[in-house]
């Protein structure tokens, strides 16, 4: 889970990285961030392990492009965000220099110029090709190609066509359109509460943040008096809580578990997937000689406090490896390789 943090000088974008890594972080720009996992607690107090392992979510913080009115993101920003799975791109809704949605639109812009320019290259490729010899180019990736250029033309990102970013012949793309984005508005303290933010579309979730509270909260090192801090400021949810799940929602991701005495940790898995898979999460070796899963769902686990007690009441099953895992599941695979 690979996520970079773009945006125009002065939106708070390293304030948001410093709130969501801390400030040790802030002089590399990278971090390998915790996410926040409630359901490890109980499952550590049950076996009292000496380890405990959260999933992680890898930030990049870019530096700060001109701006939307001075010439975009710029080619450095636009190559290093490509191996990335989701960018955060966090928006100055505070200092009143820009409007929000300006800078929103200039991003995207910044997206689609660069997206064009590889498709047109390519095709530029394919048409040479052509000319020399007809065995020499892949109609099919021609094709796939000449969509995505008019999907582009419109002005629309890829991500919004789930269908053409399927195309086996456009996977080895990384175009910057088809990544998902998290658009973080940052806001002033004093408009957190009532600000809207537009509905979620294809490929993109909105959050409003305040990032110089967000900092301020992070530098709390008592959880009780944070949690009081946030109370008294009617806040819900800290900016890692909508970060990661705004992550999580765009990259379509669950969480399952797995616990004993040794370790309990929390395992990333794209929902939808098999037992099988998830078992190739935590090692190839489990995945190759995968027999069977012990599942135990996470309501049942909380109705039973121990495994025991829901083995006695035929809670815990046995799967195959096509169940598809659950979010919270917690599961002890069996294999032999």
């Amino acid at each position: 889970m690979k996520t970079a943090l773009i945006g125009f000088a002065g939106a708070g974008k390293s304030e948001l990285f410093a709130a969501l890594a801390g400030a040790a972080a802030v002089p590399s720009g990278r971090a390998m961030v915790k996410v926040p996992e409630p359901r490890l607690r109980p499952l550590t107090e049950l076996y009292k392990p000496p380890k405990i392992t959260f999933t992680e979510i890898e930030l990049l913080d870019l530096p700060g492009a001109a701006g939307a009115k001075g010439g975009g993101l710029g080619d450095r920003v636009l190559n290093e965000v490509r191996p990335y799975d989701c960018l955060l791109a966090v928006l100055d809704g505070f200092s009143g220099a820009a409007e929000p949605l300006d800078q929103l639109q200039a991003m995207e812009a910044d997206f689609l110029i660069a997206d064009l320019a590889v498709v047109e290259k390519r095709l530029e490729r394919i048409a040479q090709d052509k000319k020399k010899t007809k065995l020499l180019h892949d109609p099919e990736e021609e094709a796939a190609l000449l969509q995505a250029k008019e999907h582009l033309d419109r002005e629309r990102p890829l991500r919004e066509n789930e269908a053409l970013l399927a195309l086996p012949k456009l996977r080895g793309f990384r175009f910057l359109s088809a990544k998902p984005v998290l658009w973080a508005w940052n806001v002033g303290e004093d408009r957190l509460a009532d600000v809207t933010v537009p509905e979620a579309g294809p490929g993109m979730v909105h959050i409003a943040v305040s990032a110089r509270l967000e900092r301020e909260l992070a530098e709390l090192q008592d959880d009780e008096e944070r949690q009081a801090f946030m109370q008294d400021l009617g806040m819900n949810r800290s900016a890692l809580d909508l970060v990661v799940g705004g992550v999580y929602n765009l990259l379509g991701l669950i969480t399952f578990l797995t616990a004993g005495e040794k370790e309990v940790r929390a395992w990333p898995l794209r929902a939808g997937q098999p037992a099988q898979e998830a078992a190739g999460v935590i090692h190839s070796d489990i995945q190759r000689g995968f027999i069977r899963a012990e599942v135990l769902g996470w309501e049942d686990f909380l109705a039973c406090k121990t495994f025991k007690t829901a083995k006695e009441r035929g809670l815990l099953r046995l799967e195959g490896k096509e169940y598809v895992v659950r979010d919270g599941d917690i599961i002890e695979f069996r294999f032999n390789v």
